[in-house]
């Protein structure tokens, strides 16, 4: 066989070398094209090389342009890759090239391209960047592009869709966090991907895994991969490092990546843990469930609550922030429910589950107004389909005021505590306050949430 200048093999040897994986591919129906992908890695000196495995991420590149925007998008389409650190949240690397991802080190190379500079970044993805605590539990992650003496490893895995890598630790053990700091950021970054997608999860933990099962495997159709277990080395078609963030229990449909509001985030919901009731219209006899705290902020007149429901219509039941653990079976018992009682806390985030026109209803602790508003409140619960009533406890209805007495600014002017720190403020009202509600004061908001059920 004569060889054309340069080494390069004729035109028409060329075609067979490369139809030959295809004429493979389709005669033995594989589901995936890794046996492709690794045919063209043996030809990584032909001219070609370049041009077919950009080809081969077409399938995702636009999905991956969606999650940046402006000069992010214009660096994205001239080099292949682009990063957005101005979020106060999170930070974000998009390429649409071929990476590498050495498991083991946690390591992402990204292609070097002529002219381009050398990179050597170190992101910690996970949405709390500010947060020294959190990011205290987070792996960092090293990116790097055309550093001499750190070229890419050879590859041991490749893949034919392309990576997300994210971090399932921060304030993993805190249902409020998991949901807003991984999941919603999850489903912000990888709903438009439509499953085809493979999921990195440093910090993993198995029981992680468990209780998000329904939701990881809605987002990909894939195992979520263990980076400290697997320890391999992997490439894939194109990459994403960090998650979308756009607030608390908040998706906005102008933002990145654009089109999903939050009611959309509680259908995703519904469909994954197969949900059978949308609309509280759906339930006979109204449901009361009561998120029983067991440490702080607890309802220390439980028994006295359930009694006043029970006496006003409603099938009272309680439960607890262990339970949650099976979220799929926990919930459906919060889908069933007609109002969702709970003290300020992280039990209240399962309002997702809530059907539409429910009613949470939140008691509000003293020192704990803006809080309660903040994340809670009808501002957040509105976009929810959601109906909100909250009950502002009075001094006499707090453990603070036996502690601390009338005249002490605990009690008459919590701003003046507020302003001596998260860790003064949070050591007084949120470990440190139990409540007793007033029945014949509560009655009334009881009573309220009852009409807004009947409408």
């Amino acid at each position: 066989m004569n060889k054309l200048r340069g080494g390069a093999l004729p035109i028409s040897v060329s075609l067979v070398l490369i139809l030959l994986p295809l004429i493979y591919v389709a005669l033995f129906r594989s589901n995936s094209i890794d046996a492709l992908i690794l045919w063209t890695n043996q030809l990584s000196n032909w001219n070609g090389y370049n041009q077919m495995s950009r080809f081969m991420g077409d399938g995702a590149i636009g999905s991956i342009q969606r999650l940046v925007r402006g000069r992010g998008r214009i660096e994205l389409e001239t080099t292949g890759f682009s990063c957005n650190s101005s979020s106060l949240h999170s930070d974000i690397c998009v390429s649409t090239d071929l990476v590498t991802i050495d498991m083991k080190s946690r390591t992402v190379y990204i292609p070097q391209k002529q002219s381009l500079p050398p990179i050597n970044w170190i992101v910690q993805p996970y949405a709390r960047k500010g947060d020294k605590a959190a990011l205290g539990n987070v792996a960092k992650v090293e990116i790097i592009r055309g550093i001499k003496n750190k070229p890419p490893p050879p590859c041991d895995i490749f893949h034919n869709v392309p990576a997300v890598v994210f971090s399932s630790g921060g304030y993993r053990g805190n249902f409020f966090h998991e949901i807003n700091d991984v999941m919603i950021p999850l489903f912000l970054t990888t709903r438009h991907f439509q499953s085809q997608v493979q999921l990195v999860a440093t910090d993993y933990k198995e029981h992680w895994d468990s209780k998000y099962h329904q939701i990881l495997t809605s987002l990909s159709n894939y195992k979520v991969i263990n980076p400290a277990e697997d320890e391999k080395v992997h490439c894939f078609s194109g990459g994403v490092i960090g998650l979308v963030y756009h607030g608390d229990l908040t998706c906005n449909t102008s933002g990145i990546p654009g089109g999903y509001s939050t009611n959309d985030f509680r259908r995703f919901l519904r469909d994954s843990f197969n949900l059978k009731i949308k609309n509280v219209t759906e339930i006979e006899k109204p449901v009361l469930i009561l998120i029983s705290r067991q440490r702080t902020r607890a309802l220390l007149n439980e028994k006295e609550i359930l009694g006043l429901a029970t006496e006003l219509g409603f099938k009272a039941i309680t439960t607890t922030p262990e339970r949650m653990s099976n979220l799929s079976r926990f919930s459906d018992e919060i889908n069933s429910c007609s109002v969702l009682l709970g003290v300020h806390g992280a039990g209240l985030t399962n309002a997702l589950f809530l059907p539409d026109g429910a009613v949470m209803l939140q008691v509000v602790p003293l020192g704990l107004e803006w809080a309660s508003a903040t994340y809670y409140g009808s501002k957040v619960v509105g976009k929810m389909n959601v109906r909100y009533l909250e009950y502002k406890i009075i001094p006499e209805e707090s453990s603070l005021l036996e502690k601390y007495g009338r005249d002490s600014p605990v009690i008459n002017n919590p701003a003046t505590i507020g302003k001596q720190g998260y860790a003064v403020s949070s050591k007084i009202y949120l470990r440190g306050q139990n409540v007793t509600l007033d029945i014949s004061r509560f009655r009334k908001t009881l009573l309220q949430a009852l009409e807004l059920f009947r409408r």
